[in-house]
């Protein structure tokens, strides 16, 4: 039997306002129960268009004053950790937008406190709901292919005024990002952490690997943060990777694209046309796209991280892509991005840790 939930929002800006709270407040079994931001005009501007009675400017103050199954973390990227922390030590179930932090360390000690806490954390990578990449988990965690050996991972959109700090999105009709993606110190990196991260989450949540090392390169062009980056990944199993993207796309379209190479055949992920290609040792194919039902399955891939959350704190359903898919996205980025700072420089696993061991 499903229950009911009650539910904050930390962070009041673009995405909360035109995906996460039209989605949460259309609810019976949830209950917004509160907004929190650093700026109270926005927190008061979002509270009144959805109809959500409180508002807080101090997240420490609503926890303690609200009582709360859950929390929304969608602040920018460089205050999830904080946010989120605070979140689990309050007993609380967290949904957090990607990337999951900005660091690995951080995200480790966010799982480390679900596990204390028996909280869930998911997250809001909605490309893992598009029935190409499910069907590519599957195929992959069944051993059928067999074991993973190469794989070329690519997420190149056209997002350059946005790291540019000019807003120019259509999506959403309240807040706006205005210029935090241009930021450094509110988003962490450019095009790593707004859009490369969305393929990280793919690539963790359809095969399970987890990084080695990583060598890395990244490209302003100009820009405050990276525009271009290109990574080269040692895997724990002992497969090797491509993965990059760039955030300038002349001339318009997309694309986002994963192709895992295994023992026993391979397999294509084209997220852009939602369609997977699947190739076997034996000459069998199998191939499959959105179908019929692509409108309803575009609704899935928009909404689909944030009714999971809602489905998992209210006992309906279990966690669709969990915290340790985020946090092997963040270690891959970690290490991107030390490397890149170091000319390239290989960057092992272990030395994300090495300033973080007790």
């Amino acid at each position: 039997m499903s229950e009911s939930a009650s539910v904050a929002i930390v962070g009041s800006g673009w995405w909360a306002t035109a995906n996460h709270l039209p989605a949460l407040v259309a609810r019976a079994d949830i209950q917004v129960a509160a907004i929190c931001d650093i700026n109270a005009d926005k927190a008061r501007s979002a509270a009144d268009y959805f109809d959500v009675n409180a508002t807080y400017t101090d997240l420490a103050a609503m926890l303690r004053d609200r009582p709360l199954d859950a929390a929304v973390v969608a602040t920018n990227h460089a205050a999830h950790y904080a946010a989120a922390r605070q979140c689990l030590e309050a007993g609380l179930h967290v949904f957090i937008e990607k990337p999951m932090t900005l660091l690995a360390a951080e995200a480790r000690h966010l799982l480390q406190l679900a596990a204390d806490q028996n909280k869930q954390i998911v997250m809001g990578y909605n490309h893992t709901y598009r029935p190409c990449t499910l069907r590519a988990r599957e195929l992959v965690s069944s051993g059928e292919l067999g074991a993973v050996q190469y794989l070329d991972a690519q997420f190149s959109r056209p997002v350059s005024s946005l790291l540019a700090g000019i807003d120019n999105v259509t999506i959403g009709n309240l807040h706006r990002p205005g210029d935090v993606y241009g930021d450094p110190a509110r988003s962490g990196g450019g095009h790593g952490q707004l859009q490369l991260t969305h393929m990280a989450g793919m690539l963790f949540f359809a095969t399970g690997l987890r990084i080695r090392r990583v060598q890395a390169r990244m490209a302003n062009h100009g820009l405050a943060v990276d525009l271009v980056v290109a990574c080269t990944v040692e895997f724990d199993n002992g497969a090797l990777g491509a993965v990059g993207g760039t955030g300038h796309v002349s001339g318009g379209g997309q694309s986002t694209r994963l192709t895992i190479f295994c023992e026993k055949g391979w397999l294509d992920i084209d997220d852009t046309a939602g369609s997977l290609h699947v190739a076997r040792a034996d000459g069998s194919t199998e191939f499959i796209d959105a179908g019929p039902d692509a409108d309803q399955a575009e609704n899935r891939y928009f909404y689909g991280p944030i009714h999971n959350f809602a489905d998992v704190i209210t006992k309906q359903a279990e966690n669709h892509c969990s915290g340790l898919v985020g946090w092997r996205a963040v270690e891959l980025l970690d290490a991107a991005y030390r490397s890149a700072a170091r000319a390239g420089t290989a960057v092992s696993l272990d030395e994300l840790y090495e300033d973080n061991e007790s």
